[in-house]
């Protein structure tokens, strides 16, 4: 009697704390070691998702850098919260496992701290679909051909953009009020032959509905492109672009700075569409990123 009723109080016992690591797990997860605190928001970590590092050095420091999955990141010092923080990002290609985040801090002083935590990625299966597109978006003639190499040229010089300053100011906004129609990371199969992944959040919107950007920036790309039809792109610094596609109109030009919920243009069915809507794009570092996750962060 007593062994099965200490059996009972021992499986409350784990129940209760189960539901308890849960409930703090469910915003944003902590770590602290040796007076270092890291912290990461979403807590739970996919292939393809941003992430936002929160953390807190054992004595203040005046610069805090740090790398993860191959990827240098910036930190900034938020003086409300008296913590570092930064976005960054696991691709879709990323395999599930433990990856160590590595920071490297200079105290006032000049003295050199550093500080290893392993932060742990999960697998996300993502769906596939079927869509039927204009041929010549599956099977380009020679001329189209020419212009979608001469946009591969242009798109790979836009990514290559780094800017080391952080543009962008608190947490990210949609670009437009209305449902979302496709997600990211998404198999999709055009034509039945040609295969790509969705690496970005569809919105569905009827042409002419105006777009704002979803945070602060500078345009570095608002021209037309064969696939994506009128693209614009918008730095956000630190390696964070956005991009928009599929645009009717422009109503900024490259070059401008723009301010977060600013009219960027206008929605369209430009390039490879299967209708009119707005596609969202986050890229980070030469990685796409799921725009959903973005939009759902609070950040400083």
């Amino acid at each position: 009697m007593r062994e099965r009723l200490f059996h009972s109080v021992a499986l409350i016992a784990f129940v209760l704390f189960s539901l308890a690591a849960n409930l703090s797990a469910a915003t944003a997860a902590h770590s602290t070691v040796g007076n270092w605190t890291v912290g990461n928001q979403p807590a739970r970590l996919v292939n393809g998702t941003p992430v936002l590092f929160r953390v807190t050095t054992p004595k203040p420091v005046r610069t805090l850098s740090g790398n993860w999955l191959g990827h240098g990141i910036a930190f900034s010092f938020g003086a409300s919260h008296r913590s570092w923080f930064a976005l960054a990002g696991a691709s879709l290609e990323t395999k599930p496992g433990a990856y160590p985040i590595q920071l490297h801090a200079e105290t006032a002083d000049g003295q050199a701290i550093s500080f290893e935590k392993k932060i742990r990625v999960e697998l996300q299966r993502y769906p596939r679909v079927l869509l039927k597109v204009p041929a010549r978006y599956t099977a380009p003639s020679p001329e189209d051909q020419r212009q979608i190499e001469q946009d591969k040229e242009t798109k790979a010089e836009v990514f290559r953009t780094l800017s080391p300053g952080r543009e962008w100011k608190g947490s990210f906004v949609p670009p437009v009020n209305a449902g979302i129609s496709d997600v990211f990371g998404v198999a999709r199969v055009f034509n039945g032959s040609v295969q790509s992944t969705h690496q970005g959040l569809d919105f569905r919107v009827p042409s002419g509905t105006s777009v704002a950007a979803v945070n602060s920036g500078r345009v570095i790309l608002a021209r037309p492109l064969f696939f994506e039809g009128n693209c614009l792109v918008i730095d956000h610094g630190q390696g964070l672009l956005t991009l928009y596609l599929h645009l009717s109109k422009f109503s900024v030009k490259e070059g401008d700075d723009v301010i977060k919920g600013q009219p960027i243009g206008l929605s369209g069915g430009t390039g490879r569409a299967t209708g009119p809507h707005l596609h969202l794009a986050v890229r980070w570092q030469g990685v796409y990123l799921n725009p959903q996750v973005l939009l759902k962060l609070k950040l400083p």
